[in-house]
């Protein structure tokens, strides 16, 4: 069952314009989407991503006990490094994608707008006499992404998680209000997408489907582990490692800027000598406007696709680039 965080007070910020679909509770934009994607790809500014869910597990078998269940080796993750991990079904399909950091007494997660019951289902369910506690933060804390060179300030005693790509704060949602007002402007949610989509970045439910195993994304390695023990879908994370290939892959598509519309998530990808009525190959994931590169998109497509093809994305033609191997 989704549930869904409140909506975000920053939705009342001059411009504002709520974004719709899964990211639906906070603002798309506030009135200038390149303006705001140059601010961000400068280290400026913040991303409000309050919708989505926060959980935490205490206790001190927390991170034993994660190792456990979690794609990602964290036995023995050090206070304060970030990592990102998956849950998967007993077939190896991705479940859940979690992006998580300990303080050294908490692991803090963030997840998909909605997700969070039925991830908090699943760990409940795993807690057997282990020593953890999980909980679902998600009406209690905001997430605040601050971008990559940002040098805004960290309030005292707030969870934080520093990537390549930004820190992830894990901030009261009493404070949103005030962080605002002190380290705006705020930037929204499409800004953000268009610099995940340049960065190759997979998004769960945006880039997956229920068939969707890890090595199809570019996940081996960023938030699944090789070299660790058995967890559930473990077996076929082996198998499509050692003896074959993932059946599709993530490529990403420089579109064709004369088209007014984006072409859809869905939107059926075949090869450009094919023509429109071509035999399907893939479809969009995520499509976007860039301020530089103009109109991307992330596709999945079948893993034999040859990787020079030109494609079409709907009627869009669309130069590929390869983002996981064939």
């Amino acid at each position: 069952m989704l549930r869904h965080s409140p909506a975000s007070p920053l939705l009342s910020l001059p411009g504002a314009v709520p974004a719709e679909g899964r990211d639906e509770g906070v603002a798309a934009h506030y009135g200038d989407l390149f303006r705001e994607q140059r601010a961000l790809a400068g280290g400026a500014g913040f991303v409000d991503l309050s919708h989505r869910g926060v959980v935490t597990v205490t206790g001190d078998d927390r991170l034993s006990w994660l190792h456990l269940l979690l794609t990602q080796h964290v036995s023995d993750l050090p206070a304060g490094h970030a990592t990102e991990a998956l849950i998967l079904t007993a077939h190896g399909h991705v479940e859940h994608a979690m992006y998580l950091v300990d303080d050294g007494e908490t692991v803090w997660m963030h997840v998909e707008p909605g997700t969070q019951g039925d991830l908090l289902a699943y760990l409940e369910s795993m807690k057997f006499f282990y020593r953890v506690e999980t909980a679902d933060r998600t009406e209690d804390f905001a997430v605040v992404h601050l971008p990559a060179g940002s040098i805004a300030d960290v309030p005292a005693g707030v969870a934080v998680r520093e990537t390549s790509h930004g820190r992830d704060l894990f901030l009261p949602r009493t404070e949103l209000e005030s962080y605002a007002a002190a380290h705006g402007p705020a930037m929204g949610i499409l800004a953000y997408e268009a610099l995940r989509v340049e960065a190759h970045r997979p998004r769960l439910g945006f880039e997956t489907d229920h068939r969707t195993i890890p090595h199809e994304l570019g996940w081996i390695g960023s938030a699944v582990h090789l070299q660790k023990g058995c967890y559930r879908g473990q077996e076929t994370v082996a198998r499509v490692q050692n003896l074959g290939k993932p059946p599709r892959r993530l490529v990403f598509l420089h579109l064709d800027g004369s088209d007014v519309l984006l072409p859809p998530p869905g939107t059926p990808v075949r090869l450009a000598a094919d023509g429109e009525e071509g035999r399907q190959l893939g479809f969009v994931t995520t499509s976007a406007r860039h301020h530089e590169l103009g109109p991307i998109a992330l596709a999945l497509v079948k893993r034999n696709v040859p990787v020079d093809a030109e494609l079409l994305a709907g009627n869009t033609a669309a130069a590929q680039e390869v983002v996981v191997e064939p």
